[in-house]
């Protein structure tokens, strides 16, 4: 039911005549000698800087390249787990969540659009991971890895629930993204069977971890994040891995799965799948609401 391309062979092939290249001849080798063998795949990342109005070269020129040298070693290792754990961690979601679509899992070093993606590939629901989001990341262990499909692997249940490919296209806004990342969160511990935080690995303050952070500071997220959707201002700085807040990375995570939780008081997590745009916006508003003004 689930199916591995790993593109990493390819990709260390095209490194080995591009690596003493200048910048701009190593993107094009990159397109030409590597990406030339995956074009839906270039294609989708190529869209994703459109959508957000970014010129794909420059990013990858000034943000992504500069750091695959250095990082070559650990996406090697990277990509043999992430090969290893892709099965036991798809039996336990078929197991615990009643997954029960084929799935595309794609291994590919790209141009910084995500350490995971859950989308299409080939006309099939697909999980894709980054390489070089993923070492950014630092989520080299095999626990890391595996919350993270589990994670990805939500998402591809959320679509499959909906009865859609792939969440990117149905609906937008800060409120879904927040209810759409929530409800993979939830069920990455539901498929780990354990609160599996992936986001923690790899990101400390010194002896302070990236879960207390976000606990301690649950209410000021809450009413940051719901100052930011009424002003009209972006709520980027809570998702992804290039951006923060106080200098902690992806505490969005966090939040929508706090308000998941909240919601699975009221309704089981097959109901939360199919919440309508208006409810989701009804729901998440209410929910940070009550968050931001706990004490």
């Amino acid at each position: 039911m689930y199916r591995i391309v790993n593109t990493f062979p390819e990709f260390l092939e095209m490194w080995k005549a591009a690596a003493r290249l200048s910048p701009e001849e190593q993107l094009d080798a990159w397109v030409a000698r590597y990406m030339a063998t995956y074009p839906e795949l270039l294609r989708k990342q190529q869209e994703d800087y459109a959508r957000g109005g970014e010129d794909w070269r420059r990013v990858a020129l000034e943000r992504v390249l500069p750091s695959w040298p250095a990082r070559l070693p650990v996406m090697a290792q990277i990509q043999r787990d992430l090969a290893e754990v892709v099965g036991p961690v798809y039996r336990q979601a078929q197991h615990h969540l009643g997954l029960d679509c084929e799935v595309m899992v794609v291994i590919y070093v790209g141009l910084g659009c995500g350490a995971g993606w859950a989308t299409t590939y080939q006309g099939k629901h697909a999980c894709l991971f980054g390489l070089e989001n993923i070492a950014e990341c630092g989520w080299t262990t095999r626990e890391s890895l595996a919350g993270l499909t589990a994670h990805e692997l939500g998402h591809v249940f959320h679509a499959w629930c909906r009865g859609v490919f792939e969440l990117e296209g149905e609906q937008s806004g800060p409120f879904w993204t927040l209810y759409a990342e929530g409800f993979a969160q939830r069920c990455e511990h539901i498929v780990m069977g354990y609160d599996s935080w992936h986001e923690q690995h790899g990101h400390r303050d010194g002896a302070r971890d990236w879960i207390t952070w976000c606990r301690d500071s649950q209410v000021k997220l809450a009413q940051e994040f719901l100052r930011r959707v009424r002003a009209g201002e972006s709520t980027r700085e809570f998702f992804g891995s290039w951006y923060d807040i106080e200098g902690w990375r992806q505490s969005g995570y966090f939040l929508g799965h706090e308000a998941i939780k909240r919601l699975e008081v009221q309704l089981p997590l097959a109901r939360i799948a199919l919440l309508s745009s208006e409810e989701v916006e009804r729901a998440m508003e209410a929910i940070l609401a009550d968050m931001a003004g706990a004490r």
